[in-house]
């Protein structure tokens, strides 16, 4: 799936993808997706709101199907999950350094909400902003997928979490309403404002716009840390006087970085420190359906395409009662 015209969402349909079943090079790894991400990254592309051009499908959970020249980490046959370019289909490649394996117990599905929540938020928070313990930190939209994940990156950091979202999804974010203000209007900055006696944050985490930007910049305090996530609006460095900017793409971590990091929230889910978002799921020829959904805001945590199964005449059937009359027709059919 993918966009031939960006421009709206009605374009989202059925593209050619040769380059994932072509000859794997050095370090490259070929997927079999069963569940792939959807992210608001994905529906500005779609909508042709995000610069340069992108394949959508940025993340996925699967099984490898095909390993390059040295590839070490993972073999045929290993469920994963990580980063692809254009993984909303039956097939993605990518770079082995960008996938690990799927924790025990976890569904493809629920394996697919994670790496770029939660990796976008644990490069922001921890490389990018340094947060430390007793830190007041502001998030942005913390009902949505990168939202959620940084509320636990932030807690475990030891940080205070201050959150904005429309208040009929405050119950889903994990945070207490004293900590919580709308995200339909800049009235947060007033409302926090107030909350912290006058005082202000450390640390943004905005995907907003417009006077979104100049309102949560004011909440903070002297040397404070603006840390922008979105595409809608950047601003040039020092045009928020008295802070640092800096706006990011996780692509700029690199595969090694960006390894590591996933290794490390794995391991932070394995302890119990982190939990999964709630997701809504898509089947991939619902995904018009799916990018107007997150486009309008109506999700909460991650919305997931799930791929439907092809037969694999390589894996291996159990007939019962295969000598009886429809057993065996059975049988002669799958041979």
């Amino acid at each position: 799936m993918g966009v031939s015209v960006r421009g709206a969402v009605e374009n989202v349909g059925l593209v050619g993808a040769d380059d994932v079943v072509g000859v794997l090079g050095r370090g490259e790894v070929r997927v079999a997706v069963r569940a792939a991400g959807v992210n608001f990254r994905d529906v500005l592309n779609v909508l042709g709101m995000y610069p340069g051009e992108v394949l959508v499908g940025g993340e996925a959970a699967g099984v490898v199907v095909e390993v390059g020249p040295g590839v070490s980490r993972c073999g045929v046959g290993d469920r994963v999950l990580g980063f692809f370019g254009g993984a909303m289909g039956p097939l993605a490649v990518t770079d082995e350094r960008l996938v690990a394996p799927v924790p025990a117990g976890w569904s493809f599905v629920e394996a697919a909400s994670v790496p770029i929540a939660f990796a976008t938020a644990y490069y922001a928070l921890v490389d990018l902003a340094g947060v430390g313990a007793g830190e007041r930190v502001l998030v942005h939209a913390v009902a949505g997928g990168v939202g959620m994940a940084a509320v636990q990156v932030a807690g475990y950091l030891g940080a205070e979490v201050f959150g904005t979202a429309s208040p009929g999804k405050w119950g889903v974010t994990g945070l207490g309403v004293e900590r919580l203000a709308s995200s339909r209007d800049v009235s947060f900055e007033g409302v926090f404002r107030e909350r912290l006696g006058g005082g202000g944050v450390d640390v943004v985490l905005n995907a907003l716009a417009g006077e979104f930007v100049d309102a949560s910049a004011r909440l903070l305090v002297p040397g404070g840390r603006f840390v922008e996530m979105g595409k809608a609006d950047v601003r040039d460095e020092g045009s928020l006087p008295g802070c640092v900017y800096r706006a990011f793409d996780l692509g700029e971590a690199g595969p090694e970085r960006i390894g590591e990091i996933l290794g490390e929230v794995l391991e932070l889910f394995a302890r119990g420190v982190f939990r999964l978002p709630p997701v809504r799921v898509f089947d991939v020829r619902r995904a018009g359906d799916a990018f107007r959904f997150v486009s309008q805001a109506r999700h909460v945590g991650k919305v997931v395409l799930s791929m439907p199964r092809e037969w694999d005449a390589g894996g291996t059937v159990l007939v019962t009662g295969g000598t009886g009359a429809l057993g065996a027709l059975t049988a002669r059919h799958l041979v």
